[in-house]
């Protein structure tokens, strides 16, 4: 028997991914066409003898997250639970505090996985690997170059044994180019070193906020548990704790610019995992582009086009395009590579639309351009208006990648990177909004560069 247990965050979190924030809890925010933890969920619900799926975080269970939650255990025939955290409890307080139900019914291992990360979640290869040589604490790793690696928990690792023997949270100096993915596997008596954290929280009081007549503050404070500080750093070289290393795709979901970035990896792992998620070319519908493929030594007929054969039919898909169902696009509208278009937008003759994300209910009028940008719910851009950011992936093997943890500010200006339109934002006809954020419900008149528009 195995559960899992998927680590959402709450509110006071997810500030960098404003102002898409302001409307959904960031879990529930479309990459690649469904809620980002919904990725999370169809992996665990694949894993052989998984049993119940746990959310914790400190969101209020409104109207959204109920909702998906039914659908979820409706669509994987699971149970899917929301368990709330009193208090924000850091990566490993929750974990300590809802312990009785995580392990209510004696699983053999759990899972862990952070809200936060994309990847092709490599689960039952994880629990191979535990149940060939089973420890405390399993952690998945993957590689970064040296410069990027600052920007990630660091991994110094027995070659042979894949023992963890150093741990560093975002070193300051080069410490190793395996970095933590944030998907765990926890055995049962992984518990016992977090209830040991919290025990010296309470006894050394550093943790705890200020007292006063409320004894709850008490609580508050030794139950905030960080893993990757408390726990790794102090186990590392002790035996207890393993990475195993993965080649498939991961990145990290901090802001809007990474969401997506990860929206491009996931549809392109859809063409092995869901092509039925891909749009097709059809007689009378939008034209779907393909990727540009860079040139390489490799032999022609292997540089042309990466294509996959969908099972259910003879089309072949390209372009990584999804379209919702309910989606209107017009057939003269070219799409793609890496779109996602969501419930009830509306697409005009002629638009052009590459390396962005439309969410609900948006509307593209005739002849419109956008490009590396989100355009938010309910907005309208106008006829022959141009929409354009600049992509900054965040990519850990990429030097010169402008990270989630960095500035978006430079010298008092905004640096380059996708534009994001709120919700329901008016863009009028014939303008240009180029590297900008628009707040939400701001109906413009003029062109915006490099700007923040309140």
């Amino acid at each position: 028997m195995l559960k899992a247990v998927i680590l959402i965050g709450g509110p006071q979190k997810g500030t960098r991914f404003r102002p898409l924030s302001f409307e959904v809890p960031k879990p529930l925010f479309p990459v690649a066409g469904v809620p980002m933890i919904q990725h999370h969920i169809e992996a665990c619900a694949q894993v052989p003898g998984m049993q119940e799926i746990l959310l914790i975080g400190f969101y209020q269970p409104d109207e959204a997250l109920t909702r998906f939650l039914e659908a979820a255990q409706q669509e994987f025939h699971l149970p899917v639970r929301y368990l709330q955290e009193f208090a924000p409890l850091g990566t490993g307080g929750g974990l300590y505090h809802f312990r009785d139900q995580i392990l209510a019914g004696g699983p053999e291992a759990f899972f862990v996985l952070n809200a936060d990360v994309c990847s092709d979640f490599p689960l039952s290869a994880m629990l191979d690997a535990h149940r060939h040589q089973p420890h405390p604490f399993l952690l998945l790793g993957t590689t970064a170059n040296r410069t990027q690696s600052l920007n990630y928990g660091c991994i110094v690792e027995n070659p042979q044994t894949h023992e963890v023997l150093h741990y560093v949270e975002k070193p300051s100096t080069f410490v190793s180019d395996v970095i933590n993915c944030g998907i765990y596997l926890f055995s049962p008596e992984a518990l016992k070193p977090l209830g040991d954290v919290f025990q010296r929280n309470q006894q050394d009081g550093q943790l705890c906020l200020p007292l006063g007549e409320d004894s709850s503050g008490l609580w508050r404070g030794a139950g905030t548990i960080r893993l990757e500080q408390d726990v790794f750093s102090a186990l590392a070289g002790q035996g207890q704790i393993y990475v195993y290393l993965t080649e498939g795709i991961w990145s990290q979901i901090k802001s809007a610019g990474s969401a997506l970035y990860a929206s491009r990896l996931y549809l392109g792992q859809y063409q092995l995992t869901h092509p039925e998620r891909l749009a097709k070319h059809t007689p009378g519908g939008p034209r779907i582009r393909d990727p540009e493929v860079k040139a390489s030594p490799c032999p022609p007929w292997t540089r042309t086009r990466v294509w996959a054969l969908c099972p259910q039919s003879s089309l072949l898909l390209l372009g990584n395009v999804y379209i919702h169902p309910t989606a209107k696009v017009a057939p003269s509208a070219v799409l793609g590579p890496n779109v996602s278009i969501g419930e009830g937008v509306t697409v005009g003759e002629g638009v052009r639309l590459r390396e962005s994300i439309v969410l609900h209910g948006a509307t593209l009028q005739e002849h419109t351009c956008v490009l590396h940008s989100i355009v938010g719910w309910g907005s309208t851009v106008g006829r022959w208006a141009r929409v354009e950011g600049t992509p900054n992936d965040p990519n850990p093997n990429d030097p010169r990648a402008h990270m989630d943890s960095e500035s978006l500010f430079k010298d008092g200006k905004l640096l380059p990177a996708i534009t994001i339109l709120g919700c329901r934002v008016r863009i009028p006809a014939e303008v240009l909004i180029l590297n900008s954020i628009v707040l939400p419900h701001k109906e413009l008149s003029r062109s915006f560069t490099n700007q923040i528009i309140l």
